[in-house]
């Protein structure tokens, strides 16, 4: 089966920072792949390369046998690819549909017959059915993150980043939104792609895991091979991050 995506060789630099360093790897379609690493591993800025919101100094891209490179972060979500960010960025000023709406609006999803019910029903699976006509200032913060994966989803997406979904949500809220990652997940056949610090659930949600360090690929296995991998340890434990050891624990 050919990959869905293939990167090879990216290497990115902000001045004198490395922040990544000859990063390779492909994920299938279907999967659900983990980014896991400390801060500053060079999680989010690969992101922003996969999207197009900054450039690769070198390296290729390959997206469903498509380059990426040079390509509008427009273009790119426009060939399937959509992102959720680690802070809510939802259109203030709009209501919940509209915000959906709005993330339907591009070249995969502008084809929908009748886009509003494409969007209500978007709005009904992530749990947010009756709030559609609410200002989006009025959602909790843990509703603001669903609407940030319905608005994702909204673009009719073949590959979805997630960037800590989970960051500022109890463990309750923190169960369901991973229920709804799976849902959607199986429904749709949807690859998943998940950068989080919360460990336990992170470890439990994903099949394979692809761990960065100071921008570099340092591991890739199953979530079982990755919590043992002596590098992966050394990244989290070895510098007496006691957050990881206590998300991990």
């Amino acid at each position: 089966m050919r990959a869905l995506l293939e990167v090879s060789g990216i290497n990115k630099h902000f001045g004198g920072l490395h922040a990544l360093r000859n990063v390779s790897f492909s994920i299938a379609p279907a999967e659900i792949v983990g980014i896991l690493g400390p801060n500053g591993a060079g999680k989010t800025t690969l992101y922003n390369l996969l999207t197009g919101f900054i450039p690769p100094d070198s390296g290729s891209i390959i997206f469903d046998g498509r380059d990426l490179r040079g390509l509008a972060p427009y273009r790119i979500a426009g060939l399937g690819i959509s992102r959720t960010f680690q802070l809510c960025r939802p259109f203030v000023g709009m209501t919940v549909f509209e915000n959906v709406i709005v993330g339907g609006l591009g070249v995969r999803a502008r084809g929908d017959a009748d886009l509003e019910a494409h969007g209500l029903a978007l709005l009904d699976q992530v749990g947010l059915a009756g709030k559609e006509r609410l200002q989006v200032e009025a959602l909790s913060y843990g509703d603001q993150r669903r609407l940030e994966i319905a608005r994702a989803l909204a673009a009719k997406p073949a590959l979805l980043l997630l960037d800590e979904p989970f960051a500022g949500l109890g463990s309750g809220e923190i169960a369901d939104l991973s229920a709804l990652i799976r849902r959607v997940h199986a429904e749709q056949g949807l690859t998943v792609m998940l950068i989080e610090h919360k460990l336990r659930e992170f470890m439990r949600l994903v099949g394979r895991v692809i761990a960065l360090d100071f921008g570099e690929v340092i591991a890739e296995g199953s979530p079982e091979d990755i919590v043992r991998h002596p590098a992966v340890i050394e990244a989290y434990i070895g510098r007496g991050d006691e957050q990881g050891q206590a998300d991990a624990a």
